[in-house]
């Protein structure tokens, strides 16, 4: 049962968190929109396109900066109990301080299993809804960018049929120098090659020009040569080079199955992916350890008042985020493994957490 103190404390804690992400995100919105703003005039975009793109991105900024605002709110209403000494009384009554924490623990609970269904379910249509409006409209060659590099794409479709192609446009569905070859354990069966392949929407089909495929008999292998041909194939060409930011727009059950496929393919970008992935289970974990930096050091009195507990908030919240960025993108771009990269800043202040609990206990 929560007791009034709980109920106080935890009323407190979610209303100062909502209160801070109604003050940010608006100066957000005001600043994205003084930056880009020559751009969409530029571009024509419609009105209502704009409209929906703000509102992805108020999604997407919330998630990308939960944790600064998150630290930051408990900073400041905790340092305001500590000015007002009331932790001082609530101390001096005989309650523990792990006792005091425990309202904390329950709003980081709420605000966490929050966070964990929007990056299950919310985050990734904002996100997708977010990253097509900037590289549609904002960014310079942003439609070719999209599908990254699109030249001498290799696949393995299953355990027994490989794909290649020289080129691929996403916008024309075509893809060029088109080869696939199929396996009997070591031994090719089969090898179907094409100057130009075609995706034909309208019946799901694939056109090849300059078809020839190559069927290996134990007596002799058969050739059958045409100029076009039409066939069906359970590969869609828009697989084989996914957009640059496919993994941030998948829900979670979609993005594990995604990287299964992915990696039976042997995609180079199967990290990038995991980090993704990793992510939406680090990030409402951040939410715990976080709550107890925070009260930890702002619930006494320090010289400055309010303004020294904001000033180390500030610094402690950048640099979780600091630390969790510079590992995720060496996880993606090195050897280091990506769920040790993820976890890596909740390990690092998790250690600095149970430190100053342990100092703030005393």
């Amino acid at each position: 049962m929560l007791t009034i103190l709980d109920r106080y404390i935890l009323k407190r804690y979610l209303a100062t968190f909502m209160a801070m992400l109604l003050m940010f995100i608006p100066i957000g919105i005001i600043i994205d929109v003084s930056e880009k703003i020559n751009k969409m005039i530029e571009n024509k975009v419609p009105f209502m396109d704009v409209v929906v793109y703000y509102g992805n991105f108020t999604i997407y900024f919330a998630n990308a900066l939960f944790p600064i605002f998150l630290f930051l709110s408990i900073i400041w209403f905790t340092s305001k109990l500590a000015n007002n000494t009331e932790i001082i009384a609530i101390l001096s009554s005989g309650i523990s301080f792990t006792r005091f924490l425990r309202p904390f623990i329950i709003g980081a609970t709420i605000v966490s299993i929050g966070v964990l269904l929007m990056g299950f379910y919310v985050v990734p249509k904002a996100s997708e809804g977010f990253n097509n409006f900037r590289y549609m409209y904002l960014r310079s060659g942003g439609r070719e960018q999209m599908v990254g590099d699109n030249t001498d794409v290799y696949r393995q479709l299953n355990n027994k049929e490989f794909l290649y192609v020289s080129n691929f446009n996403s916008s024309s569905k075509m893809a060029f120098n088109f080869v696939l070859e199929k396996f009997d354990k070591e031994k090719m069966v089969s090898k179907i090659t094409a100057s130009r392949i075609k995706w034909n929407e309208k019946d799901s089909t694939y056109t090849l020009y300059d078809y020839t495929k190559r069927t290996v008999g134990e007596l002799g292998d058969k050739i059958e040569v045409l100029p076009e041909k039409n066939l069906k194939f359970k590969f869609e060409l828009e697989d084989l080079t996914p957009v640059v930011y496919i993994a941030e727009t998948l829900r979670v059950g979609e993005l594990i199955d995604f990287i299964d496929k992915e990696r039976k393919r042997g995609s180079s970008n199967i990290k990038v992916y995991s980090v993704v992935l990793y992510k939406k289970f680090s990030v409402p974990v951040s939410a715990f350890i976080l709550t107890v930096i925070a009260v930890a050091v702002s619930s006494m009195k320090r010289r400055g008042g309010m303004g020294m507990n904001l000033t180390i908030g500030i610094a402690v919240a950048f640099s979780f985020v600091f630390f969790d960025k510079i590992f995720g993108v060496l996880a993606e771009k090195s050897t280091f493994p990506p769920m040790l990269a993820v976890w890596f800043s909740n390990i690092v202040f998790g250690i600095l957490a149970v430190y100053l609990l342990h100092n703030a206990k005393r």
